[in-house]
């Protein structure tokens, strides 16, 4: 049940032109690396999945290069086991030379072969606007290029209005309107704050009814921005700011082995190099 939370205004010459906060909420046997950069590449920030057969997978990444990709699962009773990993679908944008629509329409083109997914991908640029595109392969429309604003994305299509989207997204705009006024210390905390809301949103029928019997004993766990039962939850926090000039701030609180008293904040900073 990830959720993610952006605003983005390319045409901002005194504040941030994007803001992302996100909680990734997984299994907490599965394996993963926190957010560091790349072994392999240097210019890439992003955690990794290391779950056997699908290491090297990720989502939600950034490029100093100016590329940035998110993904959710989409809530569906069943999985297909043989489908392809979703996982490889921000790390194939984040080092592949195209741009995100143009991604999207190529993904477009196979997307019956996963389980249901939900990918943004954005293009930063300091010639050009910035672009967000977006993709859901449970819908029936094609991947599209979204306008300046703010949305919600959880594990159906992009502002579905789950009660737990709705709350989350008035309380992240909340947040981004009196961003100006807060460091970036502050605003990174009060997004932090938000998305370790552990208020249930019942009732939830629209997840129930989405996801079914394999939903419905943890339906009121689920329900919370921040998620905790005894063998799935939030796992990481991720908050990414990224102001007028292009410096980027990338701030990850996650979950230490399986202790979920022990968290971990990291933070990195760097320009964009475009």
């Amino acid at each position: 049940m990830c959720i993610i939370f952006f605003y983005f205004n390319p045409k901002s010459t005194s504040a941030y032109r994007f803001i992302l906060a996100a909680n990734r909420d997984e299994t907490y046997s599965r394996p993963a690396k926190p957010a560091a950069f790349w072994e392999t590449n240097c210019n890439i920030l992003s955690g990794l999945d290391m779950e056997k057969g699908r290491e090297g997978g990720t989502w939600l990444g950034i490029s100093k290069k100016g590329k940035c990709a998110a993904l959710t699962n989409y809530l569906q009773p069943f999985n297909n086991n043989n489908a392809l990993g979703r996982g490889y679908l921000v790390p194939n944008f984040l080092t592949q030379n195209v741009d995100a629509l143009t991604y999207l329409k190529k993904i477009s083109l196979e997307g019956h072969l996963y389980n249901g997914f939900n990918l943004l991908t954005v293009d930063f640029s300091n010639t050009k606007e910035d672009t967000v595109s977006y993709y859901g392969n449970r819908s029936n429309q094609e991947p599209r290029v979204l306008e300046p604003g703010t949305y919600g994305l959880c594990n159906s299509l992009l502002d579905t209005p789950w009660k737990k989207l709705v709350n989350g997204k008035k309380h992240f705009s909340e947040t981004v309107q009196k961003s100006c006024a807060l460091s970036p210390e502050n605003l990174v905390q009060e997004l932090m704050d938000m998305l370790n809301n552990k208020e249930f949103h019942l009732p939830a029928t629209d997840i129930e009814e989405q996801g079914q019997d394999m939903i419905r004993p943890f339906l009121k766990e689920i329900s919370a921005l921040f998620i905790r039962t005894s063998v799935y939850g939030t796992r990481a926090n991720t908050v990414i700011l990224v102001d007028a000039k292009g410096h980027v701030t990338f701030t990850e609180r996650c979950l230490l082995e399986l202790d979920t008293n022990q968290w971990k904040v990291s933070s990195f900073q760097f320009e964009l190099e475009i």
